[in-house]
């Protein structure tokens, strides 16, 4: 494939079985068709998909956050297909996901990465994500999470 040419676009329900695809082909403790849902419904203005060629080729999904003293947008969910990766799909879902965070002026973005999945903690490093704090046993199957954050500011 020489150019891979993507257009990005909210989330619909229609793209639940796809992206739930993609979920369990990505994450040893997927989310379900019906926790897309919940968050579609929650989240609308902050769910995201990357098309290629008609095809849902990745997602990302994120919500906002407000501590009482700032607010942060948070990834929830974030997955590029497998035969999708290394084309610049997930540069470019964090991207416009970090756009919307700002428009709701959001002072940064935090997510969770397991402590194993080096590879995904280096993407974020290379984004401008840096790692805050271990969040112990964060998964289902114990393993901990390193927060990391991403500052507009």
């Amino acid at each position: 494939m020489s150019e891979t040419r993507v257009f990005l676009r909210r989330a619909v329900v229609a793209d639940l079985p796809a992206i739930a695809a993609i979920e369990r082909e990505s994450f040893v403790d997927p989310w379900n068709e019906e926790t897309f849902l919940q968050a579609l419904e929650v989240w609308a203005d902050m769910f995201f998909v990357a098309q290629v060629g008609g095809e849902v080729a990745g997602f990302i999904v994120g919500g906002l956050e407000d501590t009482g003293e700032a607010v942060y947008g948070h990834i929830c969910n974030f997955a590029v297909a497998m035969r999708y990766q290394g084309q610049g799909i997930g540069r470019t879902l964090l991207r416009r996901a970090e756009q919307q965070f700002a428009i709701r002026l959001a002072e940064g973005v935090q997510l969770e990465v397991r402590v194993s999945n080096t590879h995904a903690q280096s993407f974020y490093r290379k984004n401008g994500y840096q790692p805050v704090f271990v969040v112990a046993g964060y998964y289902a199957n114990g393993e901990d999470a390193i927060l990391m954050m991403k500052w507009f500011f």
